[in-house]
């Protein structure tokens, strides 16, 4: 048995020991008694003795009713015939409520009945999500919420800002991405969600584009082909 689990396995043990009494409400001042000024998202008392869940800035971490431990990593639930990671699926439901919250932020393109929903993250000057959008041309009923994110050469932004403030952007990306034509912008005082968009990826951790998520958060990565984009859509979990 490694030293890290020995220790998982007594950070277990003394959250276990402590009767679950405090409130969520007092958990939630005890942390921020020890990290002053976090921006605590949720707090949610667990289904084993004594442990809860915090929710801030981004990520999860465990702890017991008085914050005396603070444990992040991977929950796993072992009762099943299969094992759970529960931390990668909350992280997954926070992703897909935070993206859905956003997308007035994006880009949208409808295609068919829209049925579908997958988010990305791209950058006009990167050369695998113009590769990424002509698979998106093979594909039907879906609906594609596009994040601008300018981040690999110094025109990006400007790129970015010109497709946004365009008057038809659904058009005006895909002009970009598969014509290599940019329009100038055609409304003056526009505003963008490029910082906004910024911090997004930051809080998912998005480094490179393009970057992939499909609607219940689940990231399956940067450039894929468009038979690997259906088999995703058509067997992601809810």
């Amino acid at each position: 048995m490694s030293r890290a689990f020995a220790a998982l396995l007594m950070t277990f043990a003394l959250f276990a020991a402590a009767p679950a009494q405090a409130s969520e409400a007092a958990v939630r001042q005890a942390f921020l008694g020890r990290f002053p000024g976090a921006t605590i998202d949720s707090v949610t008392r667990m289904p084993m003795g004594g442990l809860y869940e915090i929710v801030f800035e981004g990520q999860i971490v465990y702890t017991d009713e008085k914050v005396s431990y603070v444990m992040s990593g991977n929950l796993f639930d072992l009762r099943g015939s299969t094992e759970r990671n529960l931390t990668r699926e909350r992280m997954s439901q926070i992703a897909a409520q935070t993206l859905a919250k956003s997308h007035e932020g994006a880009i949208k393109r409808v295609k068919g009945n829209g049925k579908r929903v997958i988010y990305t993250f791209e950058d006009p000057n990167c050369g695998y999500c113009k590769e990424l959008q002509k698979e998106f041309v093979k594909m039907n009923d879906v609906t594609i919420y596009t994040f601008l994110l300018p981040i690999l050469s110094p025109d990006s932004a400007d790129k970015s800002k010109a497709i946004w403030c365009s008057r038809d952007r659904a058009r005006a990306w895909e002009d970009a991405m598969l014509k290599g034509t940019i329009a100038a912008s055609a409304r003056k005082d526009c505003e963008t969600p490029l910082d906004k968009n910024m911090q997004l990826a930051q809080r998912f951790g998005v480094r490179g584009t393009p970057a992939i998520y499909l609607a219940n958060g689940q990231q399956i990565g940067g450039y894929l082909p468009a038979d690997k984009l259906e088999q995703a859509l058509n067997t992601q979990t809810r």
